[in-house]
């Protein structure tokens, strides 16, 4: 009965897999599906009866059609033999005596008598394995990352540890594909009808990239505000999408090799949030306020707070109060503003200081020949 089968499998085989195929990319594909197998269209608006090929040979004379942003990957028994990066029609032609065609003038002996009899050899099937695969050539978008506890870096512009907890996503490009699917796709995703999906929660291989992109985050932190080019300032990550994709990109090559091992590489980056510890918190509201008293800026607000306070101490304080005013801005000295320096009052026993005073007032006519003379009494103590 086995003998049966495997011929009649093996006939049936070699003519439905006449037939040239026409494949195409499967429909249905989310827009984050990284590599998938190419699928033959059996039948197109009800007309065709190329629906009994089997699964694991390409016909010569097959007609493969790649689309914009897409490579083709071609496979015979586990090893890539080709890789295509333009959009376009192609032609499968293999020496493989299973992809031998009449309708591709491989001949009928070696189509038809020769086939069979290999196939029968392997129970009525095939003993060859043909695979053509579609790469995606574009960024890969919504590959999340986050932390649920602070992570911490040394920052060189506020010169100390800061930490805080952050998250958000990033675009991943395949820079090489045959790299790709060689050194990190798993062997389960090379069959027909599977999808590698970088977000799809059930795929192992792109859970190990989440945990080493969440790894890579505090030395991407490190390199991105230590670098005199960006500024050294933290405050410019949420603005800087391609800056910081470059140092997470270069965090995660140093750390785990993902372009040179795997062909992958991040593009760009969205960061949702970033909610810094208290410490760090208070760092930035002082930078914060330093940044508001410097320069040009800082001039204008601290004589603007002095004529305040002159205004208010006169109200108020008098020369006490003045006296304040001038202590506290000549020990602000803030930016290169030149603070007036208030002239030091005469001791108030110098009776010379008094007389001197008293002179002064009667040759201004401010007071009279008697009044001076009673100053200049009380003063000497006569």
């Amino acid at each position: 009965m086995g003998l049966v089968q495997a011929v009649v499998g093996a006939v049936g085989g070699v003519l439905g897999d006449q037939w040239k195929d026409f494949y195409t990319v499967p429909q249905g594909l989310p827009s984050t599906a990284a590599l998938f197998g190419a699928v033959p269209q059996g039948t197109n608006a009800g007309r065709g009866s190329n629906t009994s090929g089997s699964s694991n040979i390409i016909t010569n004379g097959s007609k493969i059609v790649v689309p914009e942003g897409y490579g083709l990957l071609l496979m015979q028994d586990g090893a890539i033999t080709a890789f295509v990066a333009e959009p376009g029609g192609y032609e499968w032609r293999s020496d493989d005596l299973n992809s031998k065609s009449i309708f591709a003038g491989d001949g009928i002996v070696s189509t038809f008598i020769t086939q069979s009899w290999e196939r029968f050899k392997f129970g009525g099937q095939p003993g060859s394995q043909q695979a053509a695969f579609f790469v995606s050539l574009k960024e890969l978008p919504d590959n999340r990352f986050g932390t649920q506890s602070e992570i911490y870096w040394d920052d060189g512009f506020l010169n100390t540890q800061v930490g805080a907890v952050t998250r958000g996503s990033y675009t991943l490009k395949i820079v090489d594909p045959i790299l790709f699917v060689k050194n990190f796709v798993p062997a389960s995703y090379l069959q027909p009808g599977k999808v590698f999906d970088f977000t799809d929660l059930d795929n192992a291989a792109a859970g190990q990239l989440f945990n080493e992109v969440v790894g890579s985050l505090a030395p991407a932190f490190s390199l991105y505000t230590n670098d005199p080019s960006k500024g050294n300032r933290i405050t410019k990550l949420q603005q800087d999408s391609l800056g910081f994709a470059q140092s997470l990109s270069a965090a995660v090559e140093q750390g785990y090799q993902w372009k040179s091992d795997r062909g992958l590489a991040i593009v760009k980056t969205a960061i949702v949030s970033i909610e810094y510890d208290a410490n760090t918190r208070e760092l930035l509201k002082t930078v914060q306020r330093a940044d508001a008293l410097s320069g040009a800026r800082g001039n204008s607000n601290l004589q603007a707070s002095v004529a305040q306070g002159i205004q208010s101490a006169g109200e108020t304080g008098g020369a006490a109060g003045l006296m304040g005013v001038g202590m506290a801005s000549g020990m602000m000295g803030i930016g290169n503003m030149q603070q007036p320096v208030a002239p030091a009052a005469p001791a108030a026993d110098d009776p010379v200081a008094k007389l001197k005073k008293a002179k002064e007032m009667l040759d201004l006519g401010l007071i009279t020949q008697s009044d001076y003379d009673a100053l200049k009494a009380k003063a000497l103590g006569l």
